[in-house]
């Protein structure tokens, strides 16, 4: 395969490519509910919400947003929308009512999917509530006033909802639409063209809208598949969310590039999980570190197979070097690879292969994908700094966003004049290129004058028997501007004091490193895709220590 041709195809023209040469092999499974669609009948559906989206209307450019958990039509929306030139905006499906009307009313949204709810939160409520002229006006001709761009809602299910469009209508309108108008609207695409907004998850400030392209999104896929060595045999266990980069361009995007098979889970269960890897024989799983944990330390693990295993990526928060030896030896995922990246880069800058040593596997996050600059950077004076030297993550090449929406001023701190994207992340690279992170620029404590990364705190403590996972943020000092805390949750059975944390590191660790304050705690803040949140525990930590 010529991998620079790669460049000039739309994320339609790669579904179209798997489709025609693997239309029998199953693309899409639900072990929950007996769903299971082969790679020509998913084209067909893809085709059939696409012309239904043409006949109600929906034009090149327009935003379409998806609320919604992994439900089956979720994959089949990614790519409708990019068939017909709309740009899917993914919305994360923890958001309440002022985040939606945030992300809605910021990103001009004109058209929304979304399901009953999730949780304990009622999404076609809030809609009624932020558009309650969902009720009163006729569909197609929306007027609303708090979303004045808003056009058309949909309920993603069969359902009826006053105002909204159902999917079966979708589905049915789709027939009005001829098969020339419908080809005419892909040729009017440019792999250029942006195709998936995602809000960048909001640890910190407003969510800014990340505009990726089809090159964007589409190319990086086929590049983290590839190192994985995905094929047409391979089947991806999938339990992370589709609305995040992990789930919708490391998951779905490398699958479909391949013609693999994904077996997607609409949410993370471990049971649930180790179940499909047996029943499907998958021989990829996907999952940040939290969802690793859960599987190794469930008391049904040694009750499932996973001789089929071979790779799969751990990713979205630092690896536990532990827990990536654990999956290895236990779940029989020799090949698995290690991604790092952030939305703004498509997500993936550098991953590991499946043939780099182990400990190179282990210990760093691999080394730059083809055709992308990685570079390790001064902070302050956004210049390089020798290998071995910690600074900014930085890169640079055809995985770089667009920009955020309607944020030119943010677009520009985060893209230099030179087009290198700041990460905001700190790590080392190695005279091989490898990539260590060992943390976020704003999550380095500052000790009375010493820097300490937390990356490293936490490694030394996952060696510590009865450990199963640990965070470590800065305190506000009165004295020393921060002292060093640590957030631990305990394996099940171990009796743990403070005390005992401390002492495991004395003598060990520098006597500056070792936290002042230790918390035991059942599970730590996250966002949605499964990122701790530790601004939330800086946060708690001063509360709890006030007097610090």
């Amino acid at each position: 395969m010529d991998e620079t041709y790669l460049e000039s195809l739309t994320l339609g023209q790669i579904l179209d490519r798997s489709v025609a040469a693997y239309p029998d092999n199953d693309a899409v499974v639900y072990t929950d509910r007996d769903f299971r669609l082969t790679y020509r009948e998913f084209g067909e559906l893809v085709d059939r919400i696409a012309k239904g989206l043409m006949a109600l209307g929906v034009q090149k450019g327009e935003k379409v947003a998806v609320w919604a958990t992994n439900v089956p039509y979720w994959v089949a929306m990614q790519f409708a929308t990019a068939k017909i030139g709309a740009i899917l905006l993914t919305v994360n499906t923890l958001y309440k009512i002022s985040e939606v009307s945030y992300v809605l009313s910021q990103s001009e949204t004109e058209n929304i999917f979304l399901i009953d709810g999730f949780r304990d939160t009622d999404y076609i409520q809030i809609l009624y509530e932020l558009v309650p002229e969902l009720k009163t006006q006729q569909r197609g001709y929306l007027k609303s006033e708090k979303l004045p761009h808003l056009r058309r809602v949909f309920f993603l299910g069969p359902e009826k909802h006053r105002g909204m469009y159902s999917m079966p209508e979708v589905l049915n309108l789709g027939s009005h639409v001829r098969q020339e108008d419908y080809l005419a609207r892909q040729a009017m695409l440019d792999p250029e063209d942006v195709v998936n907004m995602q809000y960048t998850s909001g640890t910190t400030g407003f969510p800014k809208g990340v505009m990726l392209t089809h090159l964007n999104i589409g190319l990086n896929g086929y590049w983290i598949g590839k190192n994985q060595l995905l094929g047409p045999k391979d089947r991806v266990c999938l339990p992370v969310p589709l609305f995040h980069c992990f789930g919708c361009v490391l998951g779905v995007l490398a699958a479909i590039n391949h013609a693999s098979t994904l077996v997607i889970h609409e949410f993370f269960d471990p049971v649930q999980v180790m179940s499909s890897i047996e029943q499907e024989r998958c021989t990829a799983l996907y999952g940040v570190p939290t969802m690793f944990i859960a599987v190794l330390e469930h008391k049904l693990f040694d009750k499932f197979d996973y001789s089929t295993l071979r790779t799969g990526i751990m990713a979205g928060s630092p690896c536990p070097i532990r827990v990536m030896e654990e999956v290895m030896d236990k779940m029989n995922m020799k090949e698995i690879t290690i991604c790092y990246g952030l939305t703004e880069g498509s997500p993936v800058l550098t991953q590991t292969r499946v043939d780099d040593a182990i400990r190179k596997r282990v210990e760093t996050v691999g080394r730059a994908m083809p055709a992308i600059e990685v570079s390790i950077m001064d902070p302050e004076k956004r210049t390089p700094v020798p290998s071995g030297l910690q600074g900014e993550v930085c890169c640079r090449g055809y995985n770089v966003m667009k920009g955020y929406y309607k944020m030119p001023e943010a677009t520009r701190q985060t893209i230099d004049e030179k087009g290198w994207l700041h990460s905001g992340d700190l790590g080392i690279m190695d005279e091989e290129g490898y990539v260590s992170i060992t943390g976020r620029y704003k999550d380095m404590i500052i000790r009375g004058g010493e820097n300490i990364y937390p990356r490293e705190i936490e490694e030394f403590l996952y060696k510590m028997d009865g450990i199963l996972d640990v965070q470590v943020v800065g305190v506000p000092s009165a004295k020393y501007g921060e002292q060093v805390g640590a957030f631990v949750i305990p394996k099940a059975g171990f009796s743990l004091a403070p005390e005992d944390i401390q002492d495991f590191c004395r003598g060990r660790i520098s006597n500056f490193k070792v936290p002042k304050y230790v918390v035991f705690v059942d599970q730590y803040p996250m966002t949605a895709s499964g990122k701790i949140q530790k601004y939330k525990l800086r946060e708690m930590a001063a509360q709890l220590f006030p007097d610090a």
